[in-house]
């Protein structure tokens, strides 16, 4: 059945049906005055082999999130703290895009199989110019990474003592380690993961450091399987003693939101202990030091043009010390839950949250045309 009012959107989300973000986007529809969006959760995808779409219906990708059955038919796992089984996961979740049939999305199949590749997604943004880490695993040249060997191997030929190791299809800081090595060939690595006494790696809430390279090496190990993405660890800014960087949200092209993130460990994800800081005072520190504040926006929005076909993005800028000058540590496809922030003055999202800044876009017509370099108050 088509919509009564052609120029109205009927909408329709793939998720969780229990994740918050359904509740903050569906909000944002009702607001719209647009009736709630069909809601088609990830286990009916995944168990039928696929969902259908009218063709008049605007299709949102949403997370998979973490839920127990889709991490059992996406990872082979009923445990969703498991670090292991990112691979699969990767494989499981770009093949259910590839069964999504008919509507019009909002997320290109394509694009997220990029973004949620980490080697793709850096190869795809340092050739488009985007300030990006240095990296000897991304793009089609990239060196593979077997295990702990390859990687301290590598970390001696691209001279990098100071590095992130990565797992390719991870999110949410999962697996990732901060490894720093020193003289007399010391290393330690700063990570999330729990190393348990049989060999198992698990999420935590906690950070922790390992400073004897038998572990190290037992958890690169245990995820090269999966994938694993290298980066040169980049010296950030810091706020009142913490380091700091942002995720800034796109949409349809033009930076609309932007939290800045302070931890006293490499990792400010707000689930690991960062905070939010003061982003008017981030602000000041750009200017004073003589950049444009306009100018870091618009390194986030030339990241998110390489992904034409995909409405909304959360970028991860790095600030660098000094913060004259940022690079992009990774884009996000579903950056996008930051509650209770409004938009960036001049974003013209202002008074807006992230979705109904992406509802606004819809209403406007076609996102794909992606707008760089504007203005920003």
């Amino acid at each position: 059945m088509s919509s009564p009012h052609p120029d109205r959107p009927r909408l329709a989300v793939v998720g969780n049906p229990e994740n918050r973000r359904i509740a903050l986007f569906t909000d944002a529809v009702r607001a719209a005055g647009l009736p709630g969006p069909r809601v088609v959760p990830w286990t009916d995808v995944l168990r039928r082999g696929g969902a259908e779409f009218a063709a008049d219906e605007t299709v949102r990708i949403d997370s998979p999130g973490e839920n127990t059955e889709v991490d059992r038919l996406l990872r082979g796992t009923d445990d969703p703290t498991r670090v292991e089984g990112s691979g699969r996961w990767y494989a499981g979740f770009t093949a259910a895009l590839r069964s999504l049939r008919g509507g019009r999305r909002l997320a290109d199949p394509d694009d997220l199989a990029v973004l949620f590749d980490k080697r793709l997604c850096h190869g795809v943004l340092d050739a488009a110019g985007v300030p990006v880490p240095a990296s000897p695993t991304s793009g089609p040249d990239g060196t593979p990474v077997r295990g702990w060997d390859d990687v301290r191997a590598l970390m001696r030929e691209h001279g990098m003592p100071r590095l992130f190791v990565k797992p390719a299809h991870g999110s949410s800081a999962s697996g990732v380690l901060a490894v720093e090595s020193g003289g007399g060939g010391r290393i330690r690595a700063t990570t999330s993961v729990e190393l348990t006494p049989d060999g198992r790696l698990y999420n935590s809430l906690k950070v922790r450091r390992y400073d004897r390279e038998h572990d190290l090496a037992a958890i690169v190990d245990t995820l090269a399987p999966d994938g694993l993405h290298l980066e040169r660890w980049l010296p950030k800014a810091s706020q009142e003693g913490r380091a700091a960087d942002l995720r800034v949200v796109v949409v349809a092209g033009r930076a609309t939101h932007a939290v800045l993130r302070t931890s006293r460990s490499p990792m400010t994800n707000l689930h690991l202990g960062g905070s939010r800081g003061d982003l008017d005072a981030a602000r000041r520190a750009v200017e004073a030091a003589g950049a444009r504040w306009a100018d870091l926006l618009g390194v986030c929005e030339r990241a998110a043009a390489c992904f034409p076909r995909t409405l909304c993005v959360g970028v991860d800028l790095l600030p660098a010390v000094g913060w004259r000058r940022a690079a992009v540590g990774e884009v996000n496809a579903f950056g996008d839950l930051l509650p209770r922030l409004t938009g960036l003055p001049g974003s013209g999202a202002e008074g807006l949250d992230t979705y109904a800044a992406q509802v606004a876009a819809v209403l406007r017509g076609p996102h794909h045309q992606h707008r760089t370099g504007t203005p920003h108050a």
